[in-house]
């Protein structure tokens, strides 16, 4: 099967098409062939040079994510898996391949009425989106800035807050982008590369979702009010924002990060659940910015790396 690997960490040249061994399903597991694979921006990270602090060495095989149909069931396994559209859930190794080895207790069924590159595209940002937003509890006519509003989380994070009933600021780079953003639902966007941006948000807020990390996550912060909420996961700037814990606890604010949105099997197998069934039932969209075919997937990171896209890459075995 081909398959991308990276021997060495690097920019993303170092991603490098490979023929590998079929994988054989062991007891408990299934092998998927993929039909559109996951991508997100920590991945451009862990290939740099990050891999140390996630525990992944080279030679690897990227990706924790993907979608397609079962193709055959290891021992212990039902088989009436077989031939099921899946997701293969965020903890599952090695995914930027044609066929991808899956623990059963990460599968998750596609629904009716879902394509398989739309369940790819909500793999892992719906499960790290939706725990965020269970985790913050957005209440209606609160007031909730996104910051990476228009990344593949971040687009999926303004429509869950709208759907709460608050008012959305999301602040993202660009006119296409703050467009998609507007379409998507937000009441008001703004561009956080122009000056002043912090005053075009109109004011405190209450809730603070930060997926960008750095200086912009320092100014995002300080328009939140006392006693508000901050969920910091993002670090596309280079960092997570580095907040004082004792600013923070003298102004009584509730602080999640990325430890937050750390789930076990099971849990994120019932949050991929809710959000696939909730884009099945049109209530959520994922957006795909651009699909790349599996040989192309450095130019798939360097695209990620580059900003340049609103909404989610795939990968296309």
């Amino acid at each position: 099967m081909r398959a991308i690997r990276v021997d060495g960490y690097g920019g993303p040249e170092v991603l490098v098409e490979v023929e590998a061994p079929e994988p054989v399903p062991g007891a408990g597991e299934v092998v998927v062939r993929a039909e559109a694979v996951d991508t997100i921006y920590v991945e451009t990270q862990i290939r740099g040079g990050w891999g140390e602090a996630f525990g992944v060495h080279p030679p690897y095989v990227p990706g924790g994510a993907a979608a397609g149909r079962v193709g055959a069931v290891g021992e212990g396994v039902d088989r009436g898996w077989l031939g099921r559209r899946v997701v293969a859930a965020p903890g599952t190794k090695g995914t930027y391949a044609e066929l991808v080895r899956v623990p059963v207790e990460l599968l998750v069924p596609v629904p009716d009425g879902l394509g398989l590159r739309e369940a790819a595209a909500l793999a892992h940002d719906g499960v790290t989106g939706t725990g965020i937003a269970e985790g913050v509890a957005v209440g209606p006519g609160e007031r909730v800035l996104i910051l990476g509003a228009a990344g593949g989380m971040g687009t999926l994070l303004v429509q869950l807050a709208k759907a709460a009933g608050a008012h959305v600021v999301g602040a993202a780079r660009g006119g296409a982008k703050l467009a998609l953003v507007r379409e998507l639902g937000a009441d008001v966007v703004v561009d956080y590369t122009e000056p002043g941006w912090t005053e075009r948000v109109g004011g405190p807020v209450d809730v603070l979702l930060d997926g960008v990390g750095g200086e912009l996550g320092l100014a995002g912060f300080a328009l939140v009010k006392d006693g508000g909420r901050v969920s910091a996961h993002g670090a596309p700037s280079g960092g997570f924002t580095q907040l004082d814990p004792a600013e923070v606890a003298a102004r009584g604010i509730a602080l999640r990060g990325i430890a937050e949105v750390q789930f076990g099997a099971a849990e994120i197998v019932r949050l991929a659940s809710g959000a696939l069934a909730e884009a099945a039932a049109g209530r959520l969209r994922p957006v795909i910015a651009r699909t790349f075919p599996l040989s192309e997937a450095a130019e798939a990171h360097r695209a990620m790396e580059s900003r340049s896209l609103p909404g989610k890459a795939l990968l296309i075995p």
